[in-house]
């Protein structure tokens, strides 16, 4: 073998990494857009949004940005819609889309938390009469286990004062994410929740959870005490064993219906 041989041989690893990589991370772009399209359909099919709301992906090669639809009803976005955003909430590539007044409750969750890559924000309808009474949200089932031990309310009269109660800017954003904390839910009072998690597909599930969780609750209490909630340490191990895909309990398998159901 030449020099010149060993040379080029040694150096073909480094000359065709970037076009694989760069393939790949297309891929995963384009993956995750298909996604977060879809997850606004399933979220107003399972009736988590309506005319509003909003969900975002952390970009998949740039951890300081997130995707986002331009302000639109949730039920009708399309990949077009889907816009890039620094962690200002600065729009990459505005081409005078509207954007959504409350962004801000994204960036700065994408902030604080390097755990999170996807971010919810609704106004679920059997949620809101948790923010504003004495009831805390605590699971009951298994499926929203990671309720546990309960859900934190956001008061912005105290971050903020008398406002028109919608996370507006950066202060307020930084405000809600310091109730949120290190949890995975957080409601606003009078107003809706912010629910986040480790990807796309898992945080629908925990929005979609969420609210039949808080119908289940309002049962319950209907019924009469005392309620059994379920455990911290319960929900160690039941979201221990979703992240461990034991047969038939992966997340896949609720969003393949979900999908379906909203693709109809």
């Amino acid at each position: 073998m030449g020099q010149r041989t060993a040379i080029v041989l040694a150096l073909l690893p480094v000359l065709i990494a970037p076009a694989w990589s760069q393939s790949s991370t297309q891929s995963d772009l384009r993956a995750l857009l298909d996604d977060l399209v879809a997850a606004n359909h399933i979220l107003y099919r399972q009736g988590v949004v309506d005319g509003f709301g909003h969900v975002s992906a952390r970009h998949p090669s740039k951890p300081d940005r997130f995707l986002m639809s331009a302000a639109k009803a949730p039920g009708r976005v399309t990949v077009e819609d889907i816009m890039e955003f620094d962690l200002d909430a600065n729009a990459i590539d505005g081409r005078d889309r509207p954007v959504y007044s409350e962004r801000f409750i994204h960036s700065e969750v994408y902030k604080a938390r390097r755990d999170v890559n996807a971010v919810i924000h609704s106004h679920s309808p059997t949620v809101v009469p948790f923010s504003v009474t004495q009831v805390p949200l605590r699971p009951i089932h298994n499926t929203a286990s990671f309720l546990a031990p309960e859900v934190p309310v956001f008061e912005m009269r105290k971050a903020a004062g008398m406002t028109n109660n919608l996370v507006t800017n950066s202060a307020r954003g930084k405000a809600l994410v310091e109730t949120l904390g290190d949890r995975p839910v957080a409601l606003l009072r009078g107003h809706g929740n912010v629910v986040v998690g480790p990807d796309l597909r898992r945080t629908v599930s925990r929005a979609i959870y969420t609210e039949v969780n808080a119908r289940m609750l309002l049962q319950a209490i209907a019924l009469g005490g005392p309620i059994i909630y379920i455990d911290p340490e319960e929900n160690k191990l039941i979201e221990g064993g979703r992240g461990t895909q034991i047969t038939g309990h992966s997340v896949d398998r609720t969003w393949q219906m979900w999908l379906e159901e909203a693709s109809r």
